[in-house]
């Protein structure tokens, strides 16, 4: 390794022993003689102090023992892009592969995007200057080289891998892009880079531009915005791991956006994605592991469309911190949404019976939603629960909707304002299904809470001690209800009850009452029966 110290070492990326870092001071460090180079870890573990020796204060650290000194021939500062090029693929000009090159992988975020296998390069790409796919990761990579030697050695690039490399600037990036003029996919994750403070200047590097992965590189989304005036094709950009807390409005640029990776970030606010809301053309938004406790979309109503994230089809927010059932609401206010993607949120460790409540909720027609495929800890609705719930819906409203003035006769139906404004699906499923004839509508029963009561006996048979409860319960009260009455009366929580039943008419035989949310009058309990609890 060359001890020599390039001119513009402060600022530049290092690998010293397997740890990369960035050099922040060249100078001397008395009472030692010689050059030292203060470097800042990317592992914090690996340094010993901040920045100081000896009470001298020589460059600032994020961590209290992210820093230390190193001699410079320690330093391994990188080589430029064709060398990796050349290195990575045994390949020179007119010279064919090696023999023993070996598969490797295009991977950007969690989405396989190209193979790139060394062995089918070297059957079908002989000479650099036929190179399609060029992957040169964790190939020390630090400076893009000689002027228009990319250009005039390998012209044909169309996807770059230069993850985990040494690039420490956006404009080194610009320099080795701009003489790539069909670049279409670039990873270039994991490079802790300066991003500059203003607009970069107007060139062709990424006319083509569709695949950008900035992974673990530092950007702030306001840089990002600044470099995105030249990303005029984009179409997929990643942005995982970047501690991005705050965003901006994006205005006349990320206009072609149809995927964004914010995942693993600090948008703890949810009110931050108002201000990406007006991209319109993206379609799938991934905010997993933010933090975020909520999400509204203020503009609009309950049962009404927001303008906001007009092509948003899917939605991935796992692992973050919901836990209120009004989300489902808000995203029922998305023009497109398709998917949803909530696992590892709170609102799923509530209750044992979550899946089952959201369930439910889903079912409901009046939310627009019934169509989304939602993953609530690989919970599913299934298109026949779908599809009983409409019909269910139709028929229970049936009355509502002919006292309102709608009619079997087409010709004759004319529903008031009022009734569609609180069923605004009803006439959708009438379309579909056909309307509700007499024979299906479901008539207003008489009240009378006596015939509703039930006389039942709660028996713990595994705690011969506890003595027989009497109770008077109504058939409509849900089993979940029972095991918040039980949880009063014995003080074992829900979550830990099983409960079965056993029928006066026929006794000896159990049944088991395993779904939370029906009601004793679903499982046909009837007056002098005894619930039979178990924990």
């Amino acid at each position: 390794m060359s001890s020599s110290i390039p001119p513009d070492a402060v600022g530049r990326r290092i690998l010293c022993n397997g740890e990369y870092g960035t050099v922040l001071y060249v100078g001397n460090v008395p009472p030692t003689t010689g050059i030292w180079l203060g470097v800042e870890w990317d592992n914090h573990q690996r340094g010993k102090h901040n920045g100081t020796h000896e009470g001298i204060q020589y460059f600032e650290c994020r961590h209290p023992t992210g820093g230390s000194f190193i001699r410079p021939n320690r330093a391994n500062f990188g080589i430029d892009f064709l060398s990796a090029v050349r290195e990575r693929y045994g390949l020179n000009d007119g010279e064919q592969g090696t023999e023993n090159e070996t598969e490797s992988l295009l991977v950007i975020g969690r989405k396989t995007v190209e193979r790139v296998g060394f062995d089918s390069i070297k059957e079908k790409q002989k000479q650099l200057n036929k190179l399609n796919d060029v992957s040169v990761d964790e190939c020390t990579v630090s400076l893009a080289g000689p002027e228009e030697e990319i250009r005039k050695t390998c012209p044909n690039i169309r996807r770059i891998n230069l993850s985990k490399n040494l690039l420490s600037s956006w404009m080194e990036v610009i320099a080795i892009a701009c003489q790539a003029e069909n670049l279409e996919i670039a990873n270039l994750s994991q490079n802790k880079m300066k991003f500059p403070a203003t607009s970069p200047p107007a060139s062709g590097a990424f006319c083509k531009l569709r695949v950008l992965a900035l992974n673990q590189t530092g950007v702030t989304w306001a840089e990002v915005l600044l470099c995105a005036t030249g990303w005029l094709a984009l179409e997929e950009l990643y942005l995982a791991s970047n501690e991005i807390s705050v965003l901006q409005r994006p205005t006349d640029v990320l206009q072609s956006l149809k995927w964004l990776d914010l995942s693993e970030n600090r948008l703890t606010d949810g009110n931050q994605l108002q201000l990406i809301a007006d991209l319109p053309s993206l379609e799938r938004l991934i905010l997993s592991n933010n933090g975020i406790s909520s999400i509204c979309f203020p503009d609009v109503g309950f049962g009404k469309k927001t303008r906001n994230f007009p092509s948003l089809t899917h939605l991935v927010i796992n692992g973050n911190r919901i836990a209120e059932w009004s989300v489902i609401n808000e995203l029922d206010k998305l023009q497109s949404l398709q998917s949803f993607d909530c696992r590892n949120n709170p609102l799923m460790d509530v209750y044992e019976t979550a899946a089952e409540t959201v369930k439910q909720t889903l079912l409901s027609p009046k939310n627009q939603l019934l169509g989304v495929k939602f993953l609530l800890n690989k919970f599913q609705i299934f298109p026949e629960e779908r599809k009983g719930a409409e019909l269910d819906y139709r028929k229970t409203f049936g009355i509502d909707w002919i006292k309102a003035g709608g009619n079997q006769d087409p010709d004759k139906n004319r529903p008031n304002e009022e009734f569609f404004a609180a069923h605004p699906r009803f006439q959708l499923f009438c379309d579909k299904y056909g309307a509700p004839e007499d024979g299906e509508l479901k008539k207003e029963q008489p009240f009378s809470l006596k015939q509703q009561l039930l006389s039942l006996t709660i028996k713990c048979p595994d705690k011969p001690e506890q003595k027989p409860i009497s109770k008077k319960l109504p058939d409509s009260m849900t089993i979940q209800k029972v095991k918040g009455l039980l949880y009063r009366l014995l003080r074992i929580p829900g979550s830990e009850l099983k409960l079965s039943y056993e029928s006066s008419k026929m006794k000896g035989k159990e049944f088991e009452l395993d779904n939370d949310l029906k009601s004793l009058q679903f499982y046909s309990i009837e007056n002098e029966d005894c619930i039979l609890v178990r924990w």
